[in-house]
C-alpha cells in the first residue's frame, strides 16, 4: 500500500533503517581501530629483538677473541651487517683461525660459530657463513697434514670445525627435504636452445605414419638425495664440505670480498699445482706477473724465463738453471718440469684430494669471483690463479669434468681480460673520416 512522504510510518522506516546500518557498521569500525596496530607492535617487536640479538652476539665474539674494539659494532643500526662487512672482524677470526689449538671441541670461537648459525635471524646466519673459507680450508689442510705426520697414532682434535660443518650439512638436509638436485638439459639435436621442432603439414604426412613424439629433455642429477649424518666419517667427509661450500655459494652475493679471496687462496693451496701446466693455455701476451701478484705463493712461482745474475756462480750457475728447466714426463704422462721448488712453502693450505663432488661447487664459486660484474679485480685475480691451479691439478689427476669446467672458465677469463684491455691506437695515425690532402706531382728537372 503507497504511504505518504511526510506520513509517521515512512519516517519511523527510514530511521530504523539508518539506525540498523549504524549498528551493523560501528562493531567493524571498531575492531578495526581496535586491531590496526598490532601488526606494527608486532613488527617493531621483532626488529627490536633482531638488534637486541645480534648485539648479544658481537659483544661474545669480543669476549671470545679478547678484542674490546669489536664491542663497538654493537652500537650501531644494523649490528649484523656492521658484523659482516667488518674487515678487523674477519683479520682477527682470521688470527684465531690459525693458531695451531683452534677447531677443538672446546673451543670457544667454533661453539660461537655454531651458536650464531643457529640463530633464526637470517643476517647472523650471514655473518657464520661467511667465516666458512677459513674454516672449510684449515680443516681440510689439518686433516690431511695429521695424517700424512707421524703422529698420524693421535691427530688433534678437530671436533669443533667438525661441529659447525655439520650445521651447515643438517640445514641443508633439511632444506632439500630428501630431494636430489636435478639439471635439465635440453636436447642436442636441436639447432639452438631456443628450436622447437614444429609438427610437418598434414596434407605431406601419410595418414598410417604416427606423428613422432617431441623430444624430452633430458635430467640429470646434480646431487643425489643427502642422508643425515651425526658424524664426520672419512668417507663421507668431502661430502659434508662439499654441501657447506654449496650453501656459501648460494649465499656468495652478500658475501665480502675477503672471504672471497681466502677461499680461492685455500682452492690453489688444495690444487698443490704450482707447475707451468697452470698457464698452457693462456696467450704469450697475457700478462701473468699480473695473476701471480695475487697469488701467495707468487714469490716462489718460477716464470719460464730466468733471469741469471753474475754471483750465480757464471756458466756453472746457468746450467743447473737450463738443467731445471728440462722437461720431464710426469707419471701420467703430461709433460712437466713438476713443483717449483718451496712453491707450496707460502700457501696458506696443503694438497687435499679433490673428488668431482667437492669440485661441483668450488668451480661454481670461482665462476662467479671470476664473472661477477661487482667483484673487485682483487677477487678476479686470485680466482684466475686459483681456476688455473685447478685445471693443472685435473690435468694431472685425469678428472675429465673438472679439465672441462677449468678450461671453460679460463677461457672465460681471458676474453674478459682481452675485453678490458685498452686498445693502442699510434699516435701517428690519420683518423678515417679526416680527408687527406692531394700530393702535389713531382716535377722531375732534366738538363739537356
Amino acid at each position: 500500500m503507497p504511504t505518504a512522504a511526510g506520513s509517521p510510518s515512512s519516517s519511523t522506516t527510514v530511521t530504523t533503517t539508518s539506525t540498523a546500518v549504524d549498528v551493523t557498521e560501528n562493531p567493524v569500525s571498531n575492531r578495526n581501530e581496535g586491531g590496526g596496530g598490532a601488526p606494527a607492535a608486532s613488527a617493531t617487536q621483532s626488529w627490536w629483538e633482531s638488534i637486541s640479538r645480534a648485539r648479544s652476539r658481537i659483544l661474545s665474539l669480543a669476549s671470545v677473541l679478547s678484542s674490546p674494539d669489536l664491542a663497538s659494532l654493537a652500537d650501531s643500526d644494523r649490528p649484523a651487517r656492521s658484523l659482516l662487512d667488518s674487515p678487523l672482524a674477519y683479520a682477527a677470526l682470521s688470527a684465531a683461525f690459525s693458531a695451531p689449538s683452534s677447531g677443538s671441541g672446546d673451543d670457544p670461537l667454533c661453539h660461537w660459530l655454531y651458536d650464531t648459525f643457529q640463530s633464526s635471524d637470517s643476517d647472523l646466519r650471514l655473518v657464520a657463513l661467511s667465516f666458512l673459507p677459513l674454516l672449510a680450508g684449515h680443516y681440510l689442510s689439518r686433516v690431511v697434514s695429521s695424517s700424512s705426520s707421524s703422529s698420524a697414532a693421535n691427530p688433534p682434535s678437530l671436533a669443533g670445525f667438525e661441529a659447525v660443518l655439520l650445521a651447515l650439512y643438517a640445514a641443508e638436509v633439511k632444506a632439500r627435504a630428501g630431494k636430489p638436485v636435478l639439471v635439465s638439459v635440453p636436447d642436442l639435436s636441436l639447432p639452438s636452445l631456443y628450436h622447437t621442432p614444429r609438427p610437418s603439414a598434414p596434407s605431406r604426412q601419410p595418414p598410417s605414419a604416427a606423428t613422432a613424439p617431441p623430444p624430452r629433455p633430458s635430467v640429470g642429477i646434480l646431487s643425489p638425495p643427502l642422508e643425515p649424518q651425526i658424524a664426520v666419517k672419512s668417507t663421507k667427509r668431502a661430502c659434508i664440505v662439499a654441501v657447506a661450500l654449496d650453501s656459501y655459494y648460494k649465499n656468495i652475493s652478500f658475501m665480502p670480498s675477503r672471504s672471497k679471496i681466502d677461499l680461492c687462496e685455500f682452492v690453489a693451496a688444495w690444487a698443490g699445482q704450482d707447475c707451468p701446466c697452470r698457464f698452457e693455455l693462456d696467450d704469450d701476451d697475457l700478462n701473468r706477473s699480473s695473476l701471480c701478484s695475487s697469488s701467495p705463493s707468487s714469490s716462489s712461482s718460477s716464470p719460464q724465463v730466468r733471469i741469471f745474475f753474475e754471483d750465480n756462480g757464471g756458466i756453472g750457475g746457468a746450467a743447473e738453471e737450463m738443467r731445471k728447466l728440462a722437461i720431464q714426463e710426469g707419471p701420467n704422462g703430461n709433460h712437466c718440469d713438476g713443483e717449483d721448488e718451496g712453491g707450496g712453502a707460502s700457501r696458506r693450505g696443503s694438497r687435499v684430494p679433490l673428488p668431482w663432488e667437492l669440485l661441483q661447487p668450488v668451480l661454481r664459486i670461482l665462476g662467479h669471483c671470476l664473472l661477477a660484474p661487482l667483484n673487485p679485480q682483487e677477487v678476479r685475480d686470485s680466482a684466475s690463479m686459483a681456476v688455473r691451479c685447478v685445471y693443472a691439478r685435473a690435468s694431472h689427476d685425469l678428472l675429465p669434468q673438472a679439465i672441462l669446467a677449468s678450461r671453460s672458465l679460463i677461457q672465460l677469463d681471458k676474453s674478459a681480460r682481452k675485453a678490458a684491455k685498452p686498445e693502442i691506437v699510434p699516435s701517428n695515425s690519420s683518423k678515417p673520416n679526416t680527408p687527406s690532402k692531394p700530393k702535389k706531382p713531382e716535377v722531375l728537372l732534366v738538363s739537356k
